[in-house]
């Protein structure tokens, strides 16, 4: 059983996976904005063409891009401030 100050590992990676989403968007919206627009810079990795498998009767395709912005970074950096002090 857990004792009364433990924390949820679930808690923080829902903070840190809102924080990638808002930072992420907030990265997009500040593009068009002179001042803010080192806030949408980052890079972009991942499988370039999708893998596709196909079995006959059924036809999977796999794919994964990820983009890192300093944005998201800040809306990480924010949720594990915003955890700690939970």
């Amino acid at each position: 059983m857990k004792g009364t100050g433990s924390k949820n590992a679930w808690a923080l990676f829902l903070l840190m996976l809102t924080g990638i989403v808002l930072g992420g968007f907030i990265g997009q919206l500040a593009q068009g904005v002179p001042a803010l627009g080192w806030l949408g810079y980052g890079q972009a990795f991942g499988i370039e063409e999708p893998i596709i498998l196909n079995l006959g009767i059924l036809v999977i395709t796999f794919g994964l891009s990820i983009k890192i912005t300093i944005a998201s970074i800040i809306g990480v950096i924010l949720a594990i401030i915003i955890y700690r002090f939970l």
